[in-house]
């Protein structure tokens, strides 16, 4: 299993914010989600998102946020053949 790396940009008592960088192939590894999240892709690139119901991809464009509840729970795959980056913006 080929892991994501990731860099904690800001962490204080209200938000944190991690640069996630996926080679191809990479993965996350099976997590929870303890927080409500922003995601900001940086480039563009297609993830595999598997959770409790199934597996699906996604294609990821730079600037094009999204936002998930606290409790989401599941694994990111790099399934592109480039280097993949977006920051996780966390609200504690």
């Amino acid at each position: 299993m080929k892991l994501a790396t990731s860099v904690v940009h800001v962490q204080n008592d209200r938000t944190r914010v991690t640069e996630w960088i996926f080679e191809s192939g990479a993965e996350t590894g099976p997590h929870v989600h303890g927080h409500d999240y922003v995601i900001v892709p940086i480039t563009s690139g297609t993830i595999r998102l598997v959770d409790s119901e199934g597996e699906r991809d996604v294609v990821l464009q730079p600037g094009a946020s999204y936002f998930r509840r606290a409790g989401t729970s599941h694994n990111v795959f790099n399934v592109g053949l480039n280097e993949l980056r977006f920051v996780e913006v966390e609200l504690i």
